[in-house]
């Protein structure tokens, strides 16, 4: 009988170390905010809606949560319309919201369910405003001198009804869902899909959250990937100024999530490819772990 090749043994040996990992997230709810690079390299984007399908068919719930901002800036640019920023977040008149709804609700949000579906998935795309599922209000920004900013139809979570996202996951739907949310008066409104994707975590008492990025991970001053990191830990590296601009509001995001409940919370990236099910079926990982309490 002949001896297979080193190929094949590699490949077998990666199947048996995922094997405990699969036993244990079983039925298992993971939701992942899909962003970054992974969006927009035409490789990236197939690799990451196979490994969602992959995570479905091995028995774990994925729900996805997708940002869009430079599919968003791209639209605005074409029609003329200026984009402002204040403090990182995007001034959302009516026009401007109309333009998020279109895009986020509808180019890349149905993109990312084509994919899916395509690679043997059944996904289903949602915003917040199908079945009343996210209800937001308005989120509230001051200047430093603590002057009140008027930065339009931008959100922030009020509640999350888990009802439409367990439903669809007893028939093995993949929800697929834009950060948009609806207001007492039915107004859309604009949400940052990080912190859709915690709340949605904390709400689905989710096993895992996993926020996709364009970095390596949580770095210390080295420039080393920090991971396996309490909470306690986290506050202590943004207390000494070793977690700062960009990276502060996905580590919050996930010790928020960590601290309400949802057991481990993964910052990793997304320009590697099949960085999902490295960071989840495998003992190495490609990025930050940041455990519950």
């Amino acid at each position: 009988m002949s001896s297979s090749s080193p190929a094949a043994q590699h490949k077998a040996q990666i199947l048996a170390e995922a094997l405990p990992y699969i036993r244990r997230f079983y039925d298992k709810t993971v939701v992942i905010k899909y962003g970054g690079n992974a969006m927009v390299d035409e490789g990236l984007k197939q690799g990451f809606a196979r490994d969602v399908v992959l995570l479905k068919l091995v028995g774990m719930n994925p729900v996805i949560v997708h940002g869009g901002g430079p599919h968003i800036s791209g639209l605005l640019k074409r029609i003329g319309k200026q984009t402002e920023f204040i403090q990182g977040m995007r001034v959302t008149d009516d026009e401007t919201m109309d333009v998020v709804e279109m895009v986020l609700g509808g180019l890349v949000n149905q993109e990312i369910v084509t994919l899916i579906n395509q690679h043997g998935g059944r996904a289903v795309g949602l915003t917040g405003k199908d079945g009343a599922f996210i209800r937001a209000r308005k989120l509230k920004v001051s200047d430093p001198q603590g002057k009140w900013l008027d930065i339009g139809q931008v959100g922030e979570v009020e509640h999350i009804d888990p009802e439409i996202v367990a439903l669809l996951d007893t028939r093995d739907f993949i929800p697929v869902i834009a950060p948009i949310g609806f207001g007492e008066a039915g107004e859309a409104y604009n949400i940052n899909a990080d912190l859709v994707a915690g709340k949605l975590a904390e709400t689905l008492k989710a096993e895992k959250l996993v926020l996709l990025t364009n970095t390596t991970g949580v770095l210390d001053k080295a420039g080393n990937v920090l991971t396996g990191l309490s909470v306690q830990v986290v506050n202590e590296l943004i207390a000494d100024g070793t977690i700062s601009g960009g990276m502060l509001p996905k580590v919050r995001c996930a010790c928020e999530a960590a601290k309400n409940g949802v057991k481990s919370c993964h910052i990793i990236d997304g320009r590697v490819e099949h960085a999902l099910l490295l960071e989840i079926l495998t003992d190495e990982g490609v990025g930050t772990l940041i455990l519950g309490e």
